[in-house]
């Protein structure tokens, strides 16, 4: 079922009223692949995460995930897919345990594979002791652990994170970082979206920089380098330059005054 690409976007658009949020947008990423999709706020990368699950549906284009038409296969996307939103409203009235054990059972997860899952992603995120804790009473770390245990449950082909390490402390970053790389090898692929560039920077095998609904640049660090003509520039100052808003030292000098 799956093919050389994990996600395939021919020609999508997206409109809301009069507001163009992605317009004519083509990428292809491979599986195995770790890919970042940067972009200032409003740039469309959200609407774009949104459509390649079925959240949001393309005004023009086609979708396709793992293989999978996303518009004519919605469901089957999504069991295939590990999502971890920016924001997840997660049943805050329930435990930590009651919600993983609620989301294994809704992705088929057998009950000897989910209480063994389970077991160890609490361990590694160091959670245990806290797993039947009201989820209202963690911490913004824990609650995002939970999240990203959640995703993980069910062994996705494919997973969609946007801002996936805000609020963890780096040793549980770290866990992340180096599990997204372990299952790269297994064929997994991973899109993220960040803002903090130093991560995309180091964890990802090609970047796509979005703009007003357009990709603008897509590559590897290398490739963006040129792009740019900053040779020896990090992802920050290409980020800048692409984007149009590299020269900040008059607003600055505007905020000091």
């Amino acid at each position: 079922m799956y093919t050389q690409f994990a996600v395939e976007l021919k020609d999508v658009t997206k409109r809301y009223n009069e507001i163009v949020a992605v317009n004519n947008l083509n990428l292809t990423i491979s599986t195995g692949e770790i890919f970042g999709l940067l972009g200032p706020n409003g740039s469309g990368k959200s609407t774009t995460l949104k459509m390649l699950l079925g959240l949001v549906q393309p005004d023009f284009g086609t979708v396709n995930v793992l293989g999978l038409d996303v518009q004519r296969q919605p469901v089957e996307v999504k069991r295939l897919v590990g999502y971890v939103p920016e924001s997840p409203n997660i049943y805050e009235f329930l435990t930590g345990i009651e919600y993983l054990d609620f989301i294994a059972d809704i992705y088929g997860v057998s009950t000897a594979e989910k209480k063994q899952r389970i077991t160890e992603y609490l361990k590694a995120m160091q959670l245990e002791g806290r797993e039947g804790d009201m989820i209202n009473s963690y911490s913004d770390g824990m609650k995002k652990k939970i999240t990203l245990i959640s995703a993980f449950l069910h062994k996705p082909k494919l997973f969609i994170l946007d801002e996936p390490l805000n609020a963890l402390d780096p040793r549980s970053a770290r866990i992340v970082k180096d599990f997204l790389h372990e299952l790269k090898g297994q064929g997994v692929t991973t899109i993220m979206s960040t803002h903090v560039l130093e991560i995309a920077e180091a964890l990802c095998d090609r970047i796509g920089i979005m703009y007003q609904g357009q990709l603008l640049a897509l590559g590897n660090m290398d490739e963006l380098r040129q792009k740019a003509s900053l040779p020896k520039s990090g992802l920050e100052d290409i980020f800048l330059k692409l984007t149009g808003t590299e020269d900040l030292r008059a607003v600055v000098e505007e905020l000091t005054k």
